[in-house]
């Protein structure tokens, strides 16, 4: 199974935080939020990941590197300057999620919600 995080808004509510750092990069007691997730992610035995980003999308690459250090393949699908949205970001991220079911996690938000309690 592989996921999908959503990154790429403007982190409008946010601001000023966001005006130079991605908010899914804003850190939460010492790392970053979208970090958090990737861990998870690789506890509950996810491998590959992609990223949808748009604002200030070279910071995840240069951020967060290939996603070995977390035992994942870090896919980065770039949306342009101006996010696609849910419905769009989706379906831009598609020829690298493939046809099998995906999980989808926002970025953006603090959650401890427990990936193991999904059905496989």
């Amino acid at each position: 199974m592989k996921a999908l995080i959503f990154a790429a808004g403007l982190g409008e509510r946010m601001r000023p935080l966001t005006l130079h750092t991605p908010k899914p990069l804003l850190a939460v007691a010492g790392k970053p939020l979208i970090v958090w997730h990737l861990e998870r992610l690789a506890a509950f035995g996810i491998r590959d990941v992609v990223i949808n980003t748009a604002w200030l999308a070279a910071q995840f690459p240069a951020t967060l590197g290939d996603g070995s250090q977390w035992g994942l393949q870090l896919h980065f699908m770039h949306e342009g300057d101006t996010p696609l949205e849910t419905g769009g970001g989706i379906l831009n991220a598609l020829p690298a999620l493939g046809d099998d079911p995906f999980l989808v996690v926002n970025g953006d938000i603090w959650t401890d919600f427990d990936f193991a309690t999904l059905p496989r």
